[in-house]
């Protein structure tokens, strides 16, 4: 790889420190409620989703179905991200946050009212598909507008610490979906959340969605797009001019991105299924055990993202997929004998050091790719990561199935995400001080 640099505008200054900060909350809430939205569909999809929409399927079609529609949503995030990051970074970062999170707040809460299919025959699953495909799409231009309204507000040297508010969005809205679901399956019966209950939570995702609009329609625009459209110098194409001067760190942020969105697939999806119908332990124990690891999160990422600021991003992601790779057969080996609460230390200890990947990812993104085409570069390879981290369940389960369910088939899948994401992080540090090394007013644009 070769530097070369290319005359700049000056860089802009910070925005005013409480500007800065109401941008970290805009974001982090946004993000919030794409997570919960999200994953409120997964957890409830076994209720209503194959039983009331695709009954004639059977019930072996109808849970196919079922898992189909959970997928759709993964497949189209990168058009979604194309489509967003090239508004993001033509018309603006704040503009293009205020449409996404109103697609995915408004596509939730129809859900809620969705007609059944003993209602309205296959109308309700074809609305249903395309308010799925309306989320994806949204949550594909989501995470890099919400990561550059943070950090493109603060100063070079706050970036790090900006970078990690949005990623606390997970975990909030993971433990939001766990609570709700806790909530309706143990307080109502199967019957009453099939016929009626399980529109509820779609429903909250209205008066959340009212919160979010007011926080981000009270940002202004980040200093770093305003400069880059006032010079004139956002580029007609932005995907195009990402994949001309930095086709090569697209798929170093790819591997980046890797545990960190993929060991969420393993921990959270494939480890509970596999927990409850393999190993014997209780569905709801092990949901317990992984909300009490994402409770952990909201303390952890901070503190990693504050951390940081101190040592750059690139080496939080890099010591987190050491970590994770070190800890990942021990962690499995011993879940075969476990207590209930070696499972909450297992979310414990095996959640946090992929949680330091987690929380440094738009740290590093950032520092990766030039501010002209910065939506695009952000949006696109994370949706990228996060479609094969969405085949991390699947891989898994046909792993243990060819190996009889050996213990030890998910730790080789973590170890090996741990190992692609340690080397990818050593290569962006590289490419990050290649930036860093350029004067000011000047850009190292990476290529191959």
């Amino acid at each position: 790889m070769t530097a070369s640099t290319t005359p700049l505008a000056p860089v802009p200054a910070a925005s005013d420190p409480r500007i800065a900060r109401r941008a970290r909350w805009a974001s982090l809430v946004g993000t919030s409620l794409e997570s919960y939205d999200f994953y409120l569909f997964a957890y409830f999809s076994a209720f209503f989703a194959g039983p009331l929409f695709f009954e004639p399927l059977g019930a072996v079609g109808a849970n196919l179905a079922a898992l189909a529609t959970i997928g759709v949503a993964f497949v189209i995030r990168p058009l979604g991200a194309i489509f967003f990051g090239h508004l993001g970074d033509r018309i603006g970062r704040r503009t293009v946050l205020i449409v996404t999170i109103t697609m995915m707040g408004v596509a939730t809460g129809l859900i809620g009212v969705l007609p059944t299919y003993e209602q309205a025959g296959w109308f309700g699953a074809v609305l249903l598909v395309l308010l799925r495909v309306a989320q994806g799409v949204s949550l594909g231009g989501e995470w890099g507008g919400a990561v550059l309204i943070a950090t493109e507000h603060e100063s070079r040297a706050k970036r790090a610490f900006a970078a990690a508010m949005p990623q606390l969005g997970s975990p909030i809205g993971s433990i939001l979906a766990a609570v709700a679901f806790l909530w309706l399956t143990l307080s109502l019966s199967s019957a009453e959340i099939s016929e009626w209950a399980w529109r509820v939570p779609f429903l909250t995702a209205i008066p959340l969605l009212a919160v979010s609009l007011y926080l981000r329609l009270a940002i202004t625009e980040t200093p770093v797009f305003t400069a880059v459209k006032d010079a004139g110098r956002a580029p007609r194409i932005p995907l195009a001019a990402l994949l001309r001067a930095q086709p090569v760190t697209i798929v170093v942020a790819v591997g980046v991105a890797l545990l960190g969105i993929g060991s969420y697939s393993l921990m959270n999806t494939y480890t509970i299924n596999y927990g409850a119908a393999v190993l014997g332990f209780d569905y709801y124990e092990l949901l317990i055990a992984t909300t009490v690891g994402g409770l952990l999160q909201l303390v952890t990422i901070p503190l990693f993202g504050a951390w940081a600021t101190r040592i750059g991003s690139g080496l939080i992601v890099a010591i987190g997929a050491l970590g994770t790779l070190l800890v990942s057969f021990p962690i499995y080996f011993f879940l075969q004998d476990a207590s209930f609460g070696f499972l909450v230390g297992m979310m414990i200890i095996g959640g946090i050091l992929p949680t330091m990947s987690w929380a440094a990812l738009g740290g590093i993104f950032t520092e990766l790719f030039d501010e002209r085409y910065r939506y695009s570069a952000l949006g696109f390879s994370y949706a990228l990561a996060a479609v094969v981290a969405g085949f991390v369940p699947a891989l898994t389960g046909a792993l243990g199935a060819a190996t009889g369910n050996a213990w030890w088939h998910p730790a080789i899948v973590l170890a090996g995400m741990s190992i692609i994401t340690l080397v990818a992080s050593l290569v962006a540090i590289r490419i990050r001080v290649d930036r860093d090394d350029a004067p000011e007013g000047a850009d190292a644009a990476v290529t191959s």
